[in-house]
C-alpha cells in the first residue's frame, strides 16, 4: 500500500482505469512517470508520488512496463487490444482515404474563402472613395485656380527663380548621369566572370535600376532640351 493521502491520491487517479490513461495518452506511446505528472500537474502531485502509483499498478499486472537502467518506462497492457484483420484494415484505409479527401476539399474551401476575404479587403471602402473623390476635387480646384492666372498671364515665377530652378534641374542631371555611368562600370565588372545570373544576383542584392521604379533619366533630359529650345525659339 502507498502511504501519505499525496499517494492515495495519486494512486486513485491512475486506478481509476489506468488502461484508459495509459491509451489515451500520447495514443498508447510508453511514457515514464515525468510524462504522468506533467499530465497530472493541475493536481498539484509530486512526482514521487506519481511514482509509487505506477509500481503498484505494474506489480498488479494492470500496465506493464520495462526497465531501461535506472529508468521505467510503463505501457498500456497491448492484450486488450483488438487486432484487425486484413479486411478491418482494408476499411480503415478507405475510411483514412476519404477522410483526406474531405480535408483537403475544406482547405480548398477555406483557401478560396481566404483569398476572396483578400480581394475584398484590398477595394476601397465607401468612405475611402468619398474622402478620394474629395481629394481630387480640391486638387483640380486649384488646378483650375493656377489655370487661370496663367490665362491672365500673371508670371507665377520670377524670372530669377526659374534660372535658379533650371540650375539645379541641370545639376542633378549631371550627377545622376554621372552616377549611372560609374555604377555600371562597377557592375559590369562584378558580374564579367560571376558564375551568378546577373539578373538573379541583382534580385538577390536587392538593386532597383530606374526603370524599376519607373523613371527615366532620358525623358527627364528631353525635358530639359524641350526648355532650352522654347527659351531659344522666344
Amino acid at each position: 500500500m502507498l502511504g501519505g493521502a499525496e499517494n492515495l491520491a495519486a494512486s486513485g487517479m491512475l486506478f481509476l482505469n489506468p488502461t484508459i490513461f495509459l491509451n489515451s495518452y500520447r495514443q498508447n506511446k510508453p511514457l515514464n512517470s515525468q510524462n504522468v505528472a506533467d499530465a497530472l500537474q493541475k493536481h498539484n502531485l509530486k512526482k514521487t508520488a506519481i511514482q509509487k502509483a505506477l509500481d503498484t499498478l505494474a506489480d498488479g499486472g494492470q500496465i506493464s512496463f520495462k526497465e531501461y537502467g535506472k529508468q521505467k518506462i510503463y505501457i498500456a497492457r497491448q492484450d486488450q487490444f483488438k487486432i484487425p484483420n486484413s479486411q478491418e484494415l482494408d476499411q480503415m484505409k478507405k475510411e483514412n482515404s476519404q477522410l483526406q479527401e474531405e480535408i483537403d476539399a475544406q482547405k480548398k474551401v477555406i483557401s478560396e474563402a481566404e483569398a476572396e476575404i483578400r480581394s475584398l479587403q484590398s477595394n476601397l471602402t465607401l468612405e475611402d472613395i468619398q474622402v478620394k473623390q474629395s481629394n481630387m476635387q480640391t486638387e483640380a480646384t486649384n488646378s483650375e485656380a493656377r489655370l487661370e492666372k496663367l490665362r491672365d498671364g500673371v508670371i507665377l515665377v520670377k524670372p530669377e527663380e526659374k534660372k535658379v530652378i533650371e540650375q539645379t534641374f541641370s545639376e542633378k542631371l549631371t550627377q545622376w548621369r554621372k552616377r549611372k555611368r560609374i555604377f555600371k562600370d562597377l557592375w559590369d565588372a562584378i558580374t564579367e566572370n560571376s558564375p551568378k545570373d546577373a539578373k538573379e544576383f541583382k534580385e538577390e542584392l536587392g538593386l532597383e535600376y530606374d526603370e524599376d521604379v519607373g523613371v527615366s533619366l532620358q525623358s527627364y533630359s528631353e525635358l530639359m532640351n524641350t526648355n532650352k529650345k522654347r527659351r531659344t525659339a522666344q
